[in-house]
């Protein structure tokens, strides 16, 4: 099982920008397809965006399409989420969460499939 910790959160401003990162311990992260999630108190844990293990796929929940961009190097054994123009309802703790194998970017939303997960990072953006 990989080890993740995720890095980058704090406070952000309305149309802003912040960049998380997640650093996982696997030697085969080539193997993981990687995700972000995210979760304010009181509601589910929702899919942010996804990666394939190559980095050539990507998913994204509507909310965030053309605001937010996932990206991976397999080299450093990193997975980023680059969060422009920033909106209060981004709030959250975001997760970065890992699985063994491919998923296809369809199913990458079912937080079932993924079975490491990091501690999570707060994102606070002000209005």
């Amino acid at each position: 099982q990989v080890q993740l910790v995720e890095s980058g959160g704090g406070l952000g401003q309305a149309g802003g920008s912040l960049r998380l990162s997640c650093e996982a311990s696997a030697r085969t992260f080539s193997t993981y397809t990687m995700a972000w999630f995210r979760q304010v108190p009181g509601k589910d844990r929702e899919f942010v965006a996804g990666i394939s293990r190559g980095g050539s796929m990507t998913n994204y929940r509507d909310s965030v399409k053309g605001r937010f961009t996932i990206s991976r190097d397999n080299d450093k054994n990193t997975v980023d989420l680059q969060m422009d123009s920033l909106k209060p309802e981004d709030t959250a703790i975001y997760y970065c969460a890992a699985s063994l194998g491919a998923i296809s970017p369809k199913v990458m939303g079912d937080k079932r499939l993924y079975r490491s997960w990091g501690p999570g990072t707060q994102v606070t953006v002000s209005s």
